[in-house]
């Protein structure tokens, strides 16, 4: 990856530092949500379904973050 001269390490750390919770962020609060809504309900299955959605969110924002590459010539 280059590095724009513009951006301070401390500048660039921080925008990696949000990225990484966020996505850590996006796969845990759907399971806790899941848990939640399961205490109320009375059921047991909404806390591991949330954290599997929460799995596959936190993949898709890892590949969204990847750089696209094409073939090689």
């Amino acid at each position: 990856m280059v590095r724009d001269p513009d951006v301070s390490p401390v500048g660039e750390a921080m925008v990696w530092v949000s990225r990484i919770m966020a996505i850590g962020l996006s796969m845990f609060l759907p399971g806790v949500a899941g848990g939640w809504v399961d205490a109320r309900l009375g059921t047991r299955f909404l806390g591991p379904v949330g954290f599997v959605v929460g799995l596959a969110a936190a993949i898709l924002a890892l590949s969204r973050l990847t750089p696209r590459r094409g073939p090689k010539a």
